[in-house]
């Protein structure tokens, strides 16, 4: 049965004060025809995606539009230098992230640099720094390098889709063109959304991928 958005807003305002990362009374929900807009402050980086991924996890939740402001807290506060020490601790010390990838700290915006042959690595060394204390935001412009052609890069999007997805697999559509893939079409669930995405990462070659499928509500 579809959720009227009172229903979805009670939903998800109850799904943040049972998340125990989110202090749910600093953000304000709002929703419309199962888009849900997220505003205030959190106190950290890190509670700014546990509110993200709490959200996701309510069902007839359409699209998520955060607008949540980092406030770090006083005993959380670090100089630019003291955080560009941890994070360049947290990236050497990652089995997964290559040496190749590198980071700058302004204001406590952490800038990670660089190339990866997977976007495993590139989403590695955004979670190696997203807890560390005193960060405010991550932007990752590290780069991924083409390895295939487009058509073997579709070719394998889709066997892989094929193999993960489930029925959801066959209402996903691909086009690839070089390294970059496109997904469109539906799926039932965020996750199945996810698993599609993850999938077309998984693929040799994939540098960029456009998930453009949209949650398709169930009756």
């Amino acid at each position: 049965m579809t959720k009227s958005d009172i229903q979805l807003k009670q939903d998800i305002e109850a799904e943040l004060a049972w998340e125990p990362q989110v202090n749910a009374a600093h953000i304000g929900v709002t929703v419309e025809k199962g888009a849900v807009s997220l505003l205030g402050t959190v106190d950290s980086y890190a509670e700014k995606w546990a509110a993200q991924d709490a959200i996701k996890r309510v069902a007839g939740v359409r699209t998520v539009a955060q607008d949540l402001t980092v406030k770090v807290r006083s005993e959380h506060e670090r100089s630019d230098s003291d955080i560009a020490v941890a994070v360049q601790a947290a990236l050497t010390w990652d089995v997964v992230v290559p040496p190749t990838v590198t980071a700058t700290v302004r204001q406590g915006t952490v800038t990670l640099e660089g190339m990866a042959a997977w976007n495993y690595q590139r989403e590695a060394a955004e979670r190696a720094v997203r807890y560390l204390k005193g960060v405010a935001a991550v932007r990752n412009d590290v780069r991924l390098v083409a390895q295939v052609s487009a058509a073997q890069v579709k070719e394998k999007v889709q066997a892989a889709l094929q193999r993960q997805a489930s029925l959801d697999g066959h209402s996903i559509h691909i086009e690839a063109s070089g390294g970059k893939v496109t997904l469109s079409g539906h799926a039932s669930s965020w996750q199945s959304i996810e698993d599609a995405a993850h999938a077309a990462w998984a693929v040799p070659g994939v540098v960029e991928v456009v998930d453009l499928v949209k949650h398709a509500m169930t009756v």
